[in-house]
């Protein structure tokens, strides 16, 4: 994972016109977006990577602080904005103080956890950081985006290499990909229940799942169709009409988890 990332393949994903970046990253703001409180806030983007999402909301006036494992990724944060501060660290560790956070970002964290364990460890620390009533946003792969992908868009099913790591991703959720020759870095692909009952489990109330791309990274020719503003908003638009149709939900690439750190004891009760 570290190799992969190391690598600086993340600086352009989202806006550089890669597959169904864009889509992504338009869809992710649109969500967040929809759940932000008035005022300035108190940002944690665990797992923020070179800061796409740090520097928008610094834009917006929040104070950002970036948490990542690799250290390219710091770097690029730390140097994106000057509301943005960034260090190296763990998701399942976090050295910062209770309550100290309005905000948690966790997109990227849950991708690269394939022990439920650890998964549970890490959304535990997030609602640990946390106000009260404070807000999680936590993406998860989708547990057939390989299949979809590696079947529509790259045309590689065939190949038996390519066949048995999807195989094993739809069986187990764990994608062992070798994060070269386009492939993805090890991984785990969540069922939208899964993403559900872990984020529940941790503590957190008031769970809402939404799909992020939904059917749009299914598109063919999708940098054309991005680039033509009319065409763009069909697919932004069609996303929306089933962004939390149940019994699609995993037929996007990436889910979202938008949750809330209720009041002690809140949960139990």
């Amino acid at each position: 994972m570290r190799n992969y990332y190391e690598s600086g393949v993340e600086e352009d994903r989202l806006g550089g016109g890669m597959d169904s970046g864009p889509l992504e990253f338009k869809r992710t703001q649109e969500l967040i977006q929809r759940f932000l409180p008035e005022g300035s806030l108190d940002v944690l983007d665990i797992g923020g990577g070179p800061g796409a999402y740090a520097t928008w909301l610094a834009d917006l006036g929040h104070k950002v602080h970036v948490i990542d494992p690799i250290p390219l990724h710091v770097q690029q944060a730390a140097a994106a904005h000057e509301r943005v501060t960034a260090e190296t660290g763990d998701a399942r560790r976090l050295t910062q103080d209770d309550e100290s956070a309005d905000i948690v970002l966790f997109l990227g964290p849950l991708y690269h956890l394939t022990d439920r364990r650890e998964r549970l460890e890490a959304l535990t620390e997030a609602k640990r950081v946390l106000r009260t009533g404070g807000l999680l946003f936590a993406a998860a792969i989708s547990r057939y985006a390989a299949l979809l992908d590696l079947l529509v868009n790259w045309d590689r099913m065939h190949e038996p290499l390519i066949f048995e790591l999807v195989e094993e991703s739809v069986r187990t959720g764990v994608f062992s990909g070798p994060g070269e020759g386009g492939l993805f870095t090890t991984s785990y692909f969540h069922l939208p229940s899964e993403l559900t009952e872990e984020t529940t489990e941790a503590g957190f109330t008031d769970v809402e799942l939404f799909q992020i791309e939904g059917p749009g990274f299914l598109v063919r020719d999708l940098a054309e169709r991005w680039n033509d503003p009319v065409r763009r908003s069909a697919l932004i638009q069609a996303t929306r009409l089933v962004e939390r149709e149940p019994e699609i939900l995993a037929l996007s690439s990436h889910l979202l988890a938008v949750a809330r750190r209720p009041i002690d004891g809140a949960e139990e009760s």
